[in-house]
């Protein structure tokens, strides 16, 4: 996720970094190059008698502007679909990050060391994330976790999901030696659970794509129009429509690019959210409240 400034309105206009250009040039370029081309024929053909201006025309521009409003629609609908999936996404892991504090904050207060508690759900984050990015492993999170916890992971093809049973199972050993009631338990397994949730509903916007046949149709009609646009143009505009096709396919493109690098929230694009950042708030937060929760007590009563 890139960080910038809302209110430098200049620099953020001219920047290049994040932006959908880099990737949408190639296809600007191209279709730039064939507005050109279109033009000079156009320019060619009329000079030597070759074509008539209302035979080469041939394309109705009313049609033309139909097809476009068709276009813009559909392109508006694609950003708004890939942009709930990319706030829902964010919706679930600061449901991760909430529950993640209450988890450990419940075990600090009511158990003289929740230090291994904080380490598994540090480790159940990092997990997460690594499986959110097509990864089976839990690597960055050896220091947080036991070898046996590790051993578990490796015999499980969602490693978070083994994870989260053995913080289960950490909080029964808890409870069946006398550390905490069942009460207690309850209100630790909510928001475990609340956690798996929110693993859920991750996933599901991981391995649900947007229906490939709307794609396909946008990329299509996409085309269709900036194939047909310079035989518009032409006569109209002369040699500004390779200008104006290069604007029209870079807001086209650009568009259409930016709803598929969100359409993923979880990935590793310049404008995914930032998994690291959110994992490193967790681990910090719940290490220090195993840490210190007892302090502030010893330090009223001194």
């Amino acid at each position: 996720m890139i960080e910038y400034n809302r209110y430098s309105w200049w620099q953020t206009t001219f920047s290049l970094h994040g932006t959908a250009l880099p990737r949408a040039a190639g296809r600007v370029l191209i279709f730039t190059v064939y507005a050109t081309f279109v033009q000079w024929a156009f320019e060619t053909g009329l000079s030597i008698g070759w074509i008539d201006s209302q035979q080469f025309l041939g394309l109705d521009p009313v049609g033309h502007a139909v097809l476009g409003s068709l276009l813009g629609f559909l392109i508006v609908f694609r950003m708004n679909a890939s942009n709930a999936r990319y706030w829902e996404g964010r919706s679930h892991w600061g449901q991760i990050i909430n529950s993640s504090r209450n988890l450990v904050r419940l075990g600090s207060a009511h158990l003289p060391d929740a230090r291994e508690l904080a380490g598994l759900v540090a480790g159940y984050v990092i997990a997460l994330k690594r499986s959110l990015q097509g990864h089976r492993d839990a690597e960055g999170a050896e220091i947080y976790l036991s070898p046996s916890v590790l051993d578990r992971i490796s015999h499980f093809g969602n490693p978070p999901t083994a994870v989260a049973g053995a913080t289960s199972d950490w909080i029964a050993a808890r409870h069946r030696s006398g550390e905490i009631d069942a009460l207690m338990v309850r209100q630790m397994e909510e928001q475990l659970s609340k956690l798996v949730d929110a693993q859920g509903g991750c996933e599901k916007i991981q391995k649900t794509p947007l229906p490939f046949v709307y794609v396909v149709m946008v990329k299509q009609l996409i085309v269709a129009y900036l194939l047909t646009l310079p035989v518009v143009l032409c006569e109209r505009c002369g040699w500004w429509s390779p200008m104006l096709m290069s604007v029209v396919s870079l807001g086209l493109f650009g568009m259409e690019e930016a709803s598929v690098e969100i359409e993923d929230p979880f990935g590793s694009d310049d404008n995914c959210l930032n998994m690291d950042a959110f994992c490193l708030t967790i681990a910090r937060d719940t290490g220090q409240l195993a840490k210190y929760a007892s302090q502030p007590t010893a330090s009223v009563n001194s």
